[in-house]
């Protein structure tokens, strides 16, 4: 079944079960307390939040995780991440087990650096 498309975050996230719902809400929360101006955004059909025109991270839910993009897996100081499921750059959060919410603000940090350096 194809995902509808979605014009806001809140329709995105709108469209979950409440456990999903809850879960992106607080990934949206803790992106938001590191990117307090970010603007919201649907780009590749899930939750993006940009500054100065350039995406800095997403989030997205699924049937049994939620999801940061793009993690920096194999970057120095990151190392906990292999404790999770995702591929190269996402890292899935378990839905039912609370957020790492230190982490998911490391992550979303580490994205602004390296959008602040590709200026």
């Amino acid at each position: 079944m194809e995902r509808p498309k979605f014009q806001t975050v809140d329709g995105y996230i709108a469209s979950f079960p409440p456990e999903h719902q809850r879960a992106l809400e607080e990934l949206r929360k803790e992106v938001r307390a590191v990117l307090p101006g970010a603007e919201e955004a649907i780009s590749y059909g899930i939750p993006a939040f940009k500054l100065d025109g350039r995406y800095v991270v997403y989030i997205a839910g699924y049937k049994t995780h939620t999801s940061i993009y793009p993690a920096p897996r194999g970057v120095p100081g990151f190392e906990e991440l292999a404790a999770y499921k995702g591929g190269k750059g996402t890292v899935q959060f378990p839905l039912g087990k609370p957020l790492p919410l230190a982490l998911v603000r490391r992550i979303v940090a580490f994205r602004l650096e390296e959008a602040s350096r590709r200026r």
